[in-house]
């Protein structure tokens, strides 16, 4: 196939961006996205010039790096897919493709599509874990937990916190994030106990990263590579909710 890619293209953080066109020949339908573009790159590397500086990783749909636009979707087409496993079959010969980075105030622009999604970390770090000593590793199968919770908790944990829902979010919010991490601990008797506590924090840190609030437009929960449902974010409130409550109840 030939393409053409429009690509944002920045130099750094405060530089002024914009996209540039890229023909692309001989372009393999069998190809993963990002393969087509170390194709773009070993081009532009062998004529001298800069390329296209783009996260990846595990290119196995695993660790989120991959995270781009692709004709305005995050992560392309491909419903369920992230963006190394999307593959050039699902576009035709001729197309023109635009790739940008994420758009979020609280991920600012590295490079190219690079993007700082460090806001993560310090959302996680404010509750985004079980804290609690219980002395040594318990065996497995000392702590029973009903099938549905323990169904819930790893649906929950399939979130690989790429960012799809940020950007795909008109308001930029993050609460699909929040949900899918408060909801995996709080389904598990480990993280029961601090749960009033981490649903409060975490969502205080996301606010204070400057995500936007959740309007349930529900795009979210259809750019999410791992199909997260917004039931999270539902019980996300409710937990807050009730937290909020405890917290008026105590003073």
């Amino acid at each position: 196939m030939r393409l053409t890619l429009h690509i944002w293209r920045q130099t750094g953080p405060k530089a002024a961006g914009r996209m540039v066109s890229y023909p692309v020949d001989d372009v393999s339908p069998d190809m993963s996205f990002l393969e087509m573009l170390d194709v773009l790159n070993e081009r532009l590397i062998a004529r001298g010039e800069e390329p296209v500086a783009f996260d990846h990783d595990c290119r196995e749909g695993i660790c989120g790096a991959c995270s781009m636009m692709i004709n305005g979707q995050a992560h392309g087409p491909e419903r369920g897919a992230t963006t190394c496993q999307l593959h050039m079959r699902s576009f035709r010969d001729g197309d023109e493709v635009y790739v940008e980075p994420w758009r979020a105030a609280a991920f600012p622009v590295v490079k190219d599509l690079v993007c700082d999604r460090t806001a993560f970390d310090r959302v996680i770090q404010a509750g985004g874990f079980v804290s609690v000593n219980t002395g040594g590793t318990p065996d497995g199968n000392t702590l029973p937990v009903p099938k549905p919770d323990a169904e819930r908790a790893m649906d929950a944990a399939e979130c690989i916190g790429c960012g799809a829902c940020v950007a795909a979010c008109p308001n930029a919010s993050a609460m699909l994030f929040v949900a899918a991490k408060v909801g995996h601990l709080s389904s598990l008797p480990q993280g029961r106990t601090e749960k009033k506590e981490r649903v409060k924090s975490m969502v205080a840190a996301h606010d204070r990263e400057g995500f936007g609030h959740c309007t349930n437009i529900a795009e979210c929960e259809a750019a999410c590579p791992k199909q997260i449902s917004m039931e999270y974010i539902t019980q996300l409130n409710r937990d807050y909710i009730q937290s909020a409550l405890s917290s008026v109840v105590k003073g």
